[in-house]
């Protein structure tokens, strides 16, 4: 796994390579929304399992999400409610949504913004990414940079001097590579279903019900 600097890191991002980093529930493999099949390809994931669009807050995602003034108004006070966090909210899509995103052309994208110091400010430089759990497709999630690294060496990740470097620069203690950077748990999946939410998947949110 190539463990670069900062600068590298994005420049990864921009030319459209695999990435990885830590989120609020298990490291993320990510890539541009255009280069999602890429992630497809490393994990061995089937077609019909769309892709999520991480970022940094609700309104960067605007430009994959389409709705009525009023929807938005429900999507954004749910957001203010529970976000960053571990919350997938799955909203109507634009119809030029990247393919590589959801293959299946559902007319669907999932969307969450992270509760994790490095994930935001990596998604505020890069903006919205596609990005998945970093595992094969059917093994279990991994849950620390170490078995990233041995079980996909051609992931960028930011190095451990970069990582440090953040970290310490918000007071807050850099996390060892071998120890889980997440709570280990997915994230609650809700899809819209005007006027309400449908729950999709249980986790660590519970929606108000209707």
């Amino acid at each position: 796994m190539p463990q670069v600097a900062w600068a590298e890191w994005v420049a990864a991002v921009q030319r459209g390579e695999l990435v990885s980093f830590p989120t609020d529930t298990v490291p993320a493999l990510a890539a541009q929304p255009e280069a999602g099949d890429r992630i497809y390809a490393a994990k061995e994931r089937s077609s019909d399992k769309p892709l999520i669009l991480m970022a940094a807050s609700l309104a960067s995602l605007r430009p994959y999400i389409q709705g009525s003034e009023a929807e938005w108004a429900e999507w954004s006070a749910i957001a203010t409610q529970y976000w960053p966090g571990a919350l997938t909210l799955v909203l109507p899509a634009r119809d030029d949504l990247p393919p590589a995103i959801n293959p299946q052309h559902t007319g669907t994208v999932g969307v969450r913004v992270p509760n994790h110091p490095l994930a935001l400010h990596l998604l505020r430089h890069t903006g919205p990414l596609a990005t998945t759990s970093a595992n094969r497709s059917g093994t279990p999630p991994l849950e620390t940079m170490a078995a990233i690294a041995t079980h996909f060496p051609q992931v960028f990740t930011l190095s451990p001097a970069a990582e440090a470097d953040f970290y310490r620069s918000r007071d807050l203690e850099p996390p060892a590579a071998d120890q889980p950077q997440g709570s280990g748990q997915p994230s609650t999946v809700a899809q819209w279903q005007n006027p309400g939410w449908t729950l999709l998947r249980s986790g660590p949110i519970s929606l108000p019900s209707p």
